[in-house]
């Protein structure tokens, strides 16, 4: 399908999305506050701006949408444009960069699905749980798995 907008029109309008406090974070920042738990949210001092942070734990947690952050790119990228193509890969790179330097900086990263929250969200509060106790956390990196 072709975009209706020009480049110039495409790009000014995608500059204003920032999503903060979507509905997946909110519920997430819910249940843990309901735990009596306290963090920060979109911590812009560390890299990538977690939107979820326990500094005392060294603890930063991305929630992140399975298309913007490309949930298994790989497989379905042949069905998009060029442009987005290319934006999505950019991306996952810098996600990835992030990632690196808040480990390299000795922080536990969390990464959430959109469709892991939405099928199981309780299994994403036991992560977080997990982390602030201090138990090892796997590392999932699109359909990838590693322990940390």
């Amino acid at each position: 399908m072709a975009d209706h907008m020009t480049p110039e029109q495409r790009s000014r309008a995608m500059k204003r999305v920032k999503l903060k406090n979507g509905s997946l974070e909110l519920l997430i920042q819910r249940e843990l506050r309901n735990k009596g738990l306290r963090f920060q949210r979109n911590c812009k001092r560390l890299d990538g701006s977690p939107d979820i942070v326990f500094p005392g734990n060294h603890l930063a947690i991305f929630i992140d949408g399975d298309f913007w952050h490309g949930w298994r790119l790989p497989t379905w990228e042949h069905k998009l444009s060029h442009f987005w193509r290319l934006k999505l890969r950019a991306n996952r790179r810098r996600d990835q960069r992030n990632f690196r330097r808040l480990r390299a900086a000795n922080w536990t990263v969390i990464r959430l699905w959109e469709h892991e929250i939405r099928s199981d969200s309780s299994r994403c509060i036991d992560r977080i749980l997990r982390a602030i106790d201090g138990q090892p956390q796997p590392v999932f990196e699109d359909n990838r798995y590693t322990a940390a």
